[in-house]
């Protein structure tokens, strides 16, 4: 069978691969824990469902505009005036099946093949396979001085005649990492200088702890939205509990919008409407679910970090947001690979290798399902790992005997 050169060169994605092991793990009845993933285990909010209940009690469902329907681009019109101080216009906005499509339609909209986008490592998983998909080729930058902070410097020694764009994912995932306000300042520079794309990743940015505040890179602009190349993606999976309805969107100047809508047009024409009006419930309504869900966060993340720093030779930097850390277990094994599937395979916990986000010897752990899970999925992974830890485990009624240190 002959395969297309795309085809051939693109993996699946880690993160949901983990997903469909976890669920076949659970259906097989194993006592499994997930630390692996990124949907936030509250519900979503009543005014979504509601908004959506309501779509289909008309029983007129039919196709939306590839752009998105003009109410959740007036919510989104809201949304960006409140959050990042800027008014747009609705040709400055389109709708898309979750920020991961936004991000992929913009991808195609602005690089051509051997373009270069550049991004810092560690970076999403999808990343390197979005540019894969244009043709285009993804360039990973490691902060020099080994941290999960990049600076403006980073950058300048890894563009080249072929860089085209820039994403930033801040609060990162998967470190947690917020950047500062003087590095998005320094970006949003350096790229109008370069004449470069400016894809900012903000799907995270309202779930941030130890009273940060989200930050807005307008801010740092003089360009009208209709002269910039920045594009702000963002959407209702993160922050409102919201991942199955796979609404995201982006916001950029009217060239960049109408090109997207095109693709989009032909790619899945315009996401759902019923999950539109969910988005649009979601945005205009009572916000008290996304505060309530960064409070559970930000505990469970404290919770999380206490318990990894009774490991010795485990390293980890305190997350600024997000539902992640990106715990450096090196001292116990380099290769994240070797390591997560030990997890799985002696203590049936779910984490995702480092070297997926481009950084080997870490894995990624995620804090935002239960107190109890978290608590008991890095007891077992300190019970694997650690020599002085006792020999056997309960798992349930399930007895294990350690034999492998």
């Amino acid at each position: 069978m002959s395969l297309s050169l795309i085809a051939r060169t693109i993996s699946a994605s880690p993160t949901l691969r983990l997903n469909e092991k976890a669920a076949i793990l659970r259906e097989k009845g194993d006592p499994v824990i997930h630390l692996g993933g990124g949907e936030p285990k509250s519900m979503a909010p009543m005014d979504a469902i509601m908004a959506s209940v309501n779509s289909l009690n008309t029983g007129e469902v039919r196709y939306a505009p590839a752009d998105g329907i003009l109410p959740l681009k007036k919510a989104i019109i809201r949304y960006t005036e409140e959050f990042y101080n800027r008014h747009v216009m609705p040709e400055n906005v389109i709708a898309s099946g979750g920020a991961k499509q936004a991000i992929m339609v913009a991808m195609q909209a602005i690089l051509n093949p051997q373009d270069e986008i550049l991004y810092p490592a560690p970076f999403w998983v999808s990343y390197p396979e979005m540019a894969k998909l244009c043709g285009a080729i993804g360039v990973p930058v490691l902060p020099e001085d080994g941290s999960f902070y990049p600076r403006i410097s980073d950058f300048e020694q890894r563009i080249s005649g072929q860089t085209k764009a820039i994403i930033i994912n801040s609060p990162n995932n998967p470190t947690g990492a917020m950047y500062s306000k003087e590095f998005i300042a320094d970006i949003v520079k350096f790229c109008e200088k370069k004449d470069l794309y400016l894809i900012m990743d903000d799907i995270y940015h309202r779930l941030v702890f130890d009273g940060k505040k989200p930050i807005s890179c307008y801010d740092f602009t003089r360009e009208s939205v209709d002269k910039s190349k920045l594009i702000v993606i963002n959407g209702v999976s993160k922050q409102y509990a919201m991942t199955g309805f796979r609404i995201g969107w982006a916001v950029a100047n009217k060239k960049i919008i109408e090109a997207m809508a095109n693709i989009q047009g032909h790619q899945t024409s315009g996401p759902s409407v019923v999950l539109q009006k969910a988005a649009v419930g979601a945005l205009n309504g009572i916000q008290s679910s996304v505060e309530n869900l960064r409070v559970t966060l930000e505990n469970n993340r404290n919770i999380m970090l206490d318990l990894l720093d009774s490991f010795d030779g485990v390293k980890v930097t305190k997350p600024d947001g997000t539902f992640y850390c990106f715990a450096d277990f090196s001292a116990y094994e380099k290769d994240s690979n070797k390591l997560s599937n030990f997890l799985i395979d002696k203590v049936q916990v779910l984490t995702v290798p480092g070297k997926e986000f481009g950084l080997d010897g870490h894995l990624r752990l995620s804090y935002c399902g239960s107190i109890k899970d978290i608590t008991e999925g890095i007891e077992r992974i300190k019970w694997a790992l650690d020599p002085n830890a006792p020999n056997e485990l309960y798992i349930g009624d399930r007895k294990l005997t350690r034999d492998w240190l």
